[in-house]
């Protein structure tokens, strides 16, 4: 069974060191053929954050694909955030913003939702969109095909919705008609999956992790990240698996089984 971990605004620069070593011993124990780290590595965009960020992703010995989030584009370095938001990102992580990867089993886009002259809002422009729904026309029948963002496609909580990704709907229903089975996103710190309900005949999940090593908890929500399992080219087991101080590992605390299929013809 091929195996994806997902990771999100760990924030580093606020990472707490008994998770990021629980952490670490989950990545040996799953052996995920990949780590998605979608957006928010860092708390401020530093040198040091990156480079904290960047040593830690390197231990996991582990392919990884990360987007940036907004906290990865500096915010008080006026001169930085007009001229060169993402160089210290691309020192860090690579010069792509936008990545992609696949295997027999797997295909994952990134897409890069912030924008400089935002603070924390995202958006997803119409270009994006359609760079995004040509990649997943490209897909073998048997990849599990997966959108990476950082700002929700989806919330449940009517405090959450200033947060939704600006053209949220428009891309959800043109990545959907591409074939996307799942979006992964993070932003707001809370785990949860729900499918969209637009267009009904072609399931599209929103999967969101809370913060994976960061202090910056949200409420009693602990430090959390997601196992997603890949059964048949129709099913999906998404896992949450949240940090317990008192065995100091991550435990898995919810599971959810998805149903992938297309109900109905194209």
């Amino acid at each position: 069974m091929s195996v994806l971990l997902h990771m999100s605004d760990s924030h580093f620069g606020t990472e707490r060191a008994p998770v990021l070593a629980a952490l670490r011993r989950l990545v040996q124990a799953s052996r995920p053929a990949l780590v998605v780290l979608s957006g928010d590595l860092t708390q401020r965009a530093r040198v040091a954050q990156f480079a904290a960020a960047h040593d830690f992703v390197q231990s996991l010995q582990v392919p990884f694909l990360a987007i940036p989030g907004n906290h990865d584009i500096p915010l008080f370095d006026l001169g930085k955030r007009l001229l060169a938001p993402y160089a210290r990102y691309r020192r860090a992580f690579g010069e792509q913003l936008e990545p992609a990867w696949q295997s027999a089993d797997w295909l994952v886009l990134g897409v890069n939702t912030t924008r400089w002259w935002r603070h924390k809002q995202g958006e997803v422009s119409p270009a994006q969109i359609e760079r995004v729904s040509a990649s997943l026309r490209l897909a073998t029948p048997m990849q599990l095909r997966v959108v990476v963002v950082h700002q929700p496609m989806a919330v449940t909580r009517e405090s959450d919705v200033g947060n939704l990704l600006r053209g949220h709907a428009q891309a959800a229903r043109a990545w959907s008609d591409a074939g996307a089975q799942l979006v992964l996103g993070g932003h707001i710190h809370l785990p949860y999956v729900r499918p969209l309900p637009d267009p009904p005949d072609r399931p599209l999940w929103v999967v969101q992790a809370g913060t994976a090593v960061s202090h910056r908890v949200r409420g009693d929500v602990p430090n959390s990240v997601n196992l997603l399992r890949r059964a048949t080219a129709d099913a999906c087991t998404v896992e949450r698996w949240d940090y317990d101080p008192a065995l100091d590992a991550f435990a898995c605390h919810q599971r959810h089984a998805l149903e992938l299929r297309r109900r109905h013809a194209s």
